[in-house]
């Protein structure tokens, strides 16, 4: 079959003209947030040893990455996922650092999905990540940013709905479900799947309250008034601690101005292995997926050789953009001020002018005259481009 050598591979696209310019302005305004909360910036390489992404570390699957060799034959993966990365780095660079560490970052992710999810194989992901804090604080600064850096983005209205691991994690372990069961009723209610989890644990050997709470779990979302009420019929300690967790963070994140954009869902569980307790995503309308995803992951990086407890978060800047578009939000870009236009033998004077204009800060756009073309198709030019002004030397 011969190649469109025009097309891009399915999963990958070319963005350019003004969606280029408003995804860098945004990506802009992001990084700008993360700056004011102290974050510094760090880049990892596109691809990585395959087993810094391996199960216990990873977010996809084997199957879903990219793969490749290197003339020693190691297995090398293009990223499927940043935070990994990061933590190498983090033991690589700041392993005897003692006072927390924060990093953000631009990056591109890889992820072979199959042709019938509909979705890009490459995205954008803008984020950041604080190592060495364990606390509520980091959790709640986290959420912070991540309303601070969607609002600079220009979104009004969305949702960062909070969950728990830990309080699912307490719930089978009080039921002594195996690991097999475990991934079953997780996939179940993560799709809010209410008959699938009813009939699954029917089949288990569970006190009657323990299993009424399984029950509700793909409806436990809302306000954050709920988990009070839960409290009364949580035994184990575990989903307690997970309870009282989130109840603190809700109560930092008042003082941030921050907790109006906040709810609860305890139904939500990762995919992603290495999270340890809060995780969180957001929402918005004009794209069916989240925007944000992150969460605490307290025991990864120990297994880099640090052990450092540490919270993130990605937005997926391809879903933000697509939502962004949708919602008609105008993004104001930089744009040529300039077109000058110029016969050849006002050369001279207008690479003069156009010096003198770029020493004062202004873009100017320079270009020669060809024969044949009118004054008309380069003022079209201009306008089409966004550019203010068109000057003509003859």
């Amino acid at each position: 079959m011969k190649i469109d050598l025009l097309h891009t591979p399915e999963g990958v696209r070319d963005i350019y003209d003004g969606e280029c310019a408003r995804k860098l302005a945004v990506q802009s305004r992001i990084s700008k947030a993360f700056h004011r909360y102290g974050y510094q910036d760090i880049e990892t390489p596109t691809f990585e040893f395959f087993d810094i992404f391996n199960k216990e570390r990873g977010s996809v699957s084997s199957q879903e990455m990219f793969k490749f060799f290197d003339r020693d034959n190691n297995t090398l993966v293009l990223k499927p996922d940043v935070t990994p990365a990061i933590a190498r780095c983090v033991a690589k660079y700041y392993m005897d650092e003692t006072v927390p560490v924060r990093l953000c970052y631009r990056e591109r992710t890889f992820i072979n999905n199959s042709s019938y999810q509909g979705r890009l194989k490459e995205s954008t992901q803008t984020g950041a990540e604080l190592i060495g804090d364990d606390s509520a604080d980091a959790d709640a600064e986290m959420i912070a940013m991540v309303v601070d850096a969607l609002r600079s983005a220009g979104l009004k209205e969305f949702q960062v709905e909070l969950g728990q691991v830990d309080f699912f994690r307490g719930l089978v372990e009080e039921a002594g479900m195996d690991g097999q069961t475990q991934e079953t009723l997780r996939e179940l209610i993560e799709n809010k799947n209410h008959f699938g989890v009813e009939e699954l644990i029917a089949e288990q050997d569970m006190p009657d309250e323990l299993r009424q709470i399984f029950s509700k779990l793909p409806e436990l979302f809302g306000g954050f008034e709920m988990l009070t009420e839960l409290m009364e019929h949580i035994t184990n300690e575990r989903s307690r601690q997970a309870i009282k967790r989130l109840i603190r963070v809700r109560q930092i994140l008042e003082s941030y101005g921050a907790a109006e954009y906040v709810t609860c869902d305890l139904g939500m569980l990762s995919n992603y292995n290495y999270y340890t307790g809060i995780i969180f995503k957001a929402y918005t309308y004009g794209t069916g997926e989240h925007i944000v995803t992150g969460g605490r992951y307290d025991r990864l990086l120990q297994q880099f050789g640090k052990d450092a407890a540490a919270v993130g978060f990605a937005i997926v800047i391809d879903r933000l953009m697509l939502a962004l578009a949708r919602q008609k939000v105008e993004i104001p870009v930089t744009a040529v001020q300039t077109l000058l236009l110029y016969e050849p033998e006002t050369r001279e004077k207008a690479v003069r002018m156009a010096a003198q204009l770029r020493s004062r800060g202004e873009s100017v756009c320079l270009i020669k005259r060809q024969p044949g073309h009118e004054l008309s198709e380069y003022q079209d030019f201009a306008d089409k481009n966004g550019i203010g002004q068109l000057t003509y030397l003859n």
